[in-house]
């Protein structure tokens, strides 16, 4: 290559060298500079052929060797990835794989705990340190259309599954459907998680009625939102759910099918007001025990949050009723409760909250019992929060007296992992 070169350099400079003198005007040293710069071009194209070639390539060769050569080194980038095309297809300057890697094949994983201080008037102080619960959760979607959600808590020194279900959506109608256990769609609050209830615990009612844990449900639910647009027409929502009717306290424990309606309207009053009315409906039997249920609720919250200063003040109301008839052998009675609550944001971490409960037993006296709690809720960050909360109560023991007491309770939440405080 190099003796080529060399011979065509040559002939160009003869032919330079005839031209300056025929014209007369060509000064003699500049013949000099343009071999200069020819050689510096060679040394490029040396360089070149070195960096496109994988092998060694004799130079001194003949120019057909070094033209295949260079055809060689041309295929061979050819074969090459377009890194410009991997740029403009990931818009960040690096390839991204589409493959699907093993740990986009783990599932979101989270876990909360909740421990409470507590302490008892009238005594005696004990029991005073609640390790209330600690609740590992799993989230993934399965495909395109699937998604699935399973919750387990340690609580009371054993496990249980508090919900493991998966939802399809984008089914005929915009319909979702679920199957498995899911804590049900019952008024407001019986479908939060109780780590993220508002206050420490589930009202009187939902205990008295549901039990500790509310009503959760083994089976299917069909969700639907219905075609409305607008403000005006607000936004409306409905479940339709078929469980095991085995809830201890509202069946007995039973092996019927339960079903469960509940319809959810929502309107947008002003850009800082929000209104929310709910109705359900459950209904189960036990044969074993003669026993019919039959549970109606209503539910209400209101919320203000202005958008220049949703940071830092809000406000929500909520209330709700539910009335229980369970009848044994065709005799039975209807017993009444409820609360009403409210919660306001004082500044960006803090929340003062006052709640009032009333509620008629299942069994017994339909003498009410009641009860306040009022609460400071300090949101050291979304991974944790610290609450202080009162609990006075008053309960029925004869139709003329009746026995109060009073507990004092710091809570302590805090949660890891992409779902924090998870309400649903």
């Amino acid at each position: 290559m190099r003796v080529w070169t060399i011979s065509l350099a040559a002939g160009l400079l003869i032919a330079a060298s005839g031209t300056a003198t025929a014209q007369g005007r060509q000064p003699s040293y500049s013949l000099a500079r343009e071999l200069a710069a020819l050689r510096q071009r060679l040394d490029s194209l040396e360089r070149l052929v070195a960096q496109l070639t994988p092998q060694r390539v004799d130079t001194a060769k003949t120019p057909a060797d070094e033209l295949a050569a260079l055809r060689a080194a041309a295929s061979e980038a050819a074969r090459q990835p377009d890194s410009t095309a991997q740029r403009a297809d990931t818009g960040a300057g690096k390839f991204v794989s589409r493959t699907r890697m093993q740990s986009q094949l783990n599932p979101e994983i989270s876990v909360t705990g909740d421990v409470r201080v507590v302490g008892r008037r009238p005594g005696p102080q004990q029991d005073n340190f609640d390790f209330r619960e600690f609740e590992f959760g799993f989230q993934s979607p399965l495909d395109p259309y699937a998604v699935t959600k399973i919750f387990a808590s340690f609580e009371g020194g054993h496990f249980d599954i508090e919900e493991a279900y998966a939802y399809w959506t984008g089914l005929p109608g915009h319909v979702r459907l679920d199957v498995g256990r899911f804590r049900q769609q019952l008024g407001e609050l019986n479908r939060w998680h109780l780590h993220g209830v508002p206050e420490s615990e589930y009202p009187l009612a939902l205990h008295e009625y549901l039990g500790d844990d509310g009503l959760i449900g083994n089976g299917l639910g069909l969700y639907w939102v219905a075609p409305t647009e607008g403000a005006a027409l607000g936004t409306h929502e409905l479940w339709g759910q078929v469980t095991l009717a085995d809830n201890a306290v509202l069946f007995d424990g039973g092996h019927r099918v339960s079903l469960l309606g509940h319809i959810n309207n929502f309107w947008q009053l002003s850009q800082s007001v929000f209104l929310q009315l709910g109705l359900s409906g459950v209904y189960g039997q036990n044969p074993d025990d003669q026993l019919k249920s039959r549970l109606l609720g209503a539910d209400f919250r209101l919320s203000w949050r202005p958008p220049a200063q949703a940071l830092y003040h809000s406000l929500t109301l909520r209330a709700e009723g539910l009335a229980v008839r369970q009848e044994r052998y065709g005799v039975g009675q209807t017993r009444r409760g409820g609360y009403v609550s409210g919660e306001y944001q004082l500044s960006r971490r803090i929340f003062a909250g006052l709640r009032y409960d009333r509620v008629e037993p299942l069994l017994g006296l339909t003498d009410a019992t009641w009860m306040v709690v009022p609460h400071l809720t300090w949101w050291q960050s979304e991974w944790v929060f610290l609450r202080a909360e009162w609990q006075h109560t008053s309960v029925p023991v004869t139709a003329t007296l009746r026995n109060a007491s009073d507990r004092f309770l710091i809570q302590a939440v805090w949660s890891i992992g992409p779902h924090k405080h998870e309400t649903y």
